[in-house]
């Protein structure tokens, strides 16, 4: 008998309850289904199922057996996926989850170049800040922006994102122009609520010492692009990713301070459940964006 055929009835037993719902869902008899595990058994020399006239329970062995053929099943059809999907097309709705900011900025034309490439897909693109539940809310792939705790999501980093200061022209004419960390914590700060380590503002001067600024600050916001519009109007010192300020700082509307120190740096990543049956329109996205966003400048 064919060892994978035997391994996938074995996993349809302990799933379905019984030989005969797991002969249904290959279309055999259940006696056929039985020879099935019966061989794996005899190859084995072991006991896997105790068999009653009630119910059916894996032994222990039965138990480390299931759960090492339930990888090794996955792994299989996910590596006959990867082949067929070559020759395949993705299609359906793809829905994406990604922040505001980054997305109302650079999103729209990704999106576009990827619908263009790929007709049979529809995209619905959900913008927040918050890390919410892929899973409950439906989501196929995020793009998060900062350090990432949970181990069931799958990763794969696309861009780094450099943290910068930086006031107007105007708001340094008055208050004078902020030389080292401690002047930060007496200016008026514009602050992102969202952000990873809310409130904290990190630099690391020449000897990489740390330098924490937690002062009061002025004002606060859920969103990074008022808080850009606030500092290009003057009210006070902003802190936030580059993609936000960098053609204000390139335009000369803002004026990026301490560029001595470093500041902190994370990374945008695509975020999606799991490794095992990706959607071939999420491995497609995924592959289509990291590649958009190769030589961002960001």
């Amino acid at each position: 008998m064919d060892k994978f055929t035997s391994m996938r009835v074995f996993i349809a037993t302990i799933e379905e309850g019984s030989f005969a719902a797991a002969a249904r869902r290959f279309h055999l008899s259940a006696a056929m289904a039985g020879k099935h595990v019966s061989a794996i058994e005899s190859d084995l020399n072991v006991r896997l199922i105790q068999r009653s006239t009630r119910r059916l329970s894996l032994t222990d062995a039965g138990q480390r057996y299931y759960e090492r053929c339930k990888t090794i099943i996955e792994a299989l059809e996910e590596a006959e996926k990867e082949a067929s999907d070559t020759q395949a097309t993705p299609h359906g709705l793809l829905r994406i989850a990604a922040p505001v900011a980054f997305g109302a900025m650079y999103l729209g034309p990704i999106v576009s170049r990827y619908l263009e490439a790929y007709p049979n897909v529809s995209v619905d693109v959900v913008l927040e800040d918050k890390y919410s539940d892929l899973l409950e809310n439906r989501v196929d792939v995020a793009l998060r922006i900062g350090r990432l705790d949970d181990p069931t999501l799958v990763t794969r980093r696309l861009a780094p994102c450099r943290m910068v200061l930086c006031a107007s022209p105007d708001y340094l004419k008055k208050h004078g122009r902020p030389e080292t960390p401690d002047d930060l914590s007496r200016a008026p700060r514009l602050v992102f609520s969202q952000a990873v380590s809310a409130g904290d503002w990190t630099l690391y001067d020449a000897e990489n010492t740390l330098h924490v600024i937690d002062s009061r600050s002025r004002l606060t916001a859920n969103n990074m692009q008022l808080l850009r519009e606030a500092a290009l109007t003057g009210a006070g010192i902003a802190y936030g990713p580059s993609f936000v300020f960098r053609e204000p700082i390139l335009q000369g509307q803002l004026v990026e301070l301490l560029p001595e120190y470093r500041t902190s740096e994370l990374t945008i990543q695509a975020v999606y459940p799991s490794a095992i049956r990706i959607p071939f329109k999420v491995r497609t996205f995924v592959d289509f964006i990291a590649d958009a966003l190769n030589s961002a400048p960001f």
